[in-house]
């Protein structure tokens, strides 16, 4: 890759090159501009790299060999003329993540044999705590996900003219306010120095376990959320991965939970608008009705029938998204 590397270095502006030394050199810390590199193969190579996958090659990921395995993250204005005429792409190697396909291997969790069916219906709750989730509530009366119907959140965040609503959770416990979220996309990260966005580090809890502390030990640079056309996707921009339920993850008809795993790097499409279309409550097993408009991410930790956490309140960091329908 030497040859094709210094051939593209020669082709790009001072300004650009600089560009692409800080994106480099912060890890897609800092959200720099987009870095221009004529169309057309790099000469000198041996292998015909586009520019965007050479330098993917070169500064993230050696095994990406084709364009189709990248997507454009939502902040780069080369997503929006990738298909046109121009002479120029970006080829900032921090605009871009993998692809989570459907083609990738399940994790052994989602497996069609892993774990019993549930039925459609709980089969007699047997304790205070199943009373108290099918409610909607934790033991101290605090909203445990978000029961239907929910006209109060949907009335003020159409109000708010925000596009979702973001809850922090630790265990079972709701940690701070709300969060509105009114642009096209938003950072969730723990204690970065950087960057703006859903800060954790500012939201106070009375207590907290050693299992909560490890696990926001490993949010780091956390994930971005962006609202794009069909759907949500999710970005993994810690070291660690995160995982991902929502209803329209699930093949209809489906009696288990689906849960995606997005490793660090990559993205994918938590939620399709198309999808939802008219589906009723979602009924979590152990945990009641849900509103269908809303994904749970959990940082770090993983849950379903094959995991020793069957529910995502026993994960110790996780992420409420409540969509405006």
């Amino acid at each position: 890759l030497k040859p094709a590397a210094h051939a593209l270095f020669k082709k790009l502006k001072d300004e650009e090159l600089e560009l692409l030394v800080q994106a480099v050199e912060s890890r897609g810390a800092w959200e720099s501009g987009c870095v221009w590199a004529p169309r057309g193969d790099t000469r000198g190579a041996k292998q015909g790299f586009p520019p965007q996958v050479l330098l993917c090659r070169l500064f993230r990921w050696p095994d990406i060999h084709q364009p189709h395995e990248l997507k454009h993250l939502c902040y780069c204005a080369g997503r929006r003329t990738v298909y046109g005429d121009l002479a120029a792409l970006c080829c900032n190697p921090h605009h871009f993540s993998r692809l989570a396909v459907p083609e990738t291997p399940p994790p052994p969790y989602s497996k069609a044999s892993c774990g019993p069916s549930w039925p459609d219906e709980p089969q007699h709750p047997s304790s205070k705590l199943l009373e108290f989730s099918y409610k909607g509530r934790d033991w101290h009366g605090k909203r445990l996900c978000s029961p239907l119907p929910d006209t109060s959140l949907s009335r003020s965040t159409i109000k708010d003219g925000c596009w979702c609503k973001l809850a922090y959770w630790e265990h079972r416990t709701r940690v701070g306010r709300l969060y509105a979220v009114h642009e096209a996309s938003v950072n969730v990260f723990c204690e970065l120095p950087w960057g703006s966005g859903f800060c954790l580090a500012q939201l106070q809890a009375a207590h907290r376990s050693r299992a909560v502390r490890r696990a926001r030990g490993k949010i780091g640079r956390g994930l971005l959320l962006s609202q794009e056309p069909g759907g949500i996707w999710a970005y993994n921009r810690s070291e660690h991965p995160i995982f991902v339920s929502s209803p329209t993850l699930s093949p209809p008809g489906a009696r288990r939970l689906t849960v995606l795993k997005v490793l660090p790097g990559y993205s994918a499409k938590v939620f399709d608008y198309e999808q939802v279309g008219g589906k009723g409550g979602w009924r979590l097993p152990g945990e009641g009705p849900c509103d269908p408009h809303s994904i749970r991410i959990s940082f770090a930790k993983g849950w379903g029938p094959c995991y020793s956490r069957q529910f995502i309140t026993s994960c110790p960091c996780w992420l409420e998204v409540l969509l405006n329908q």
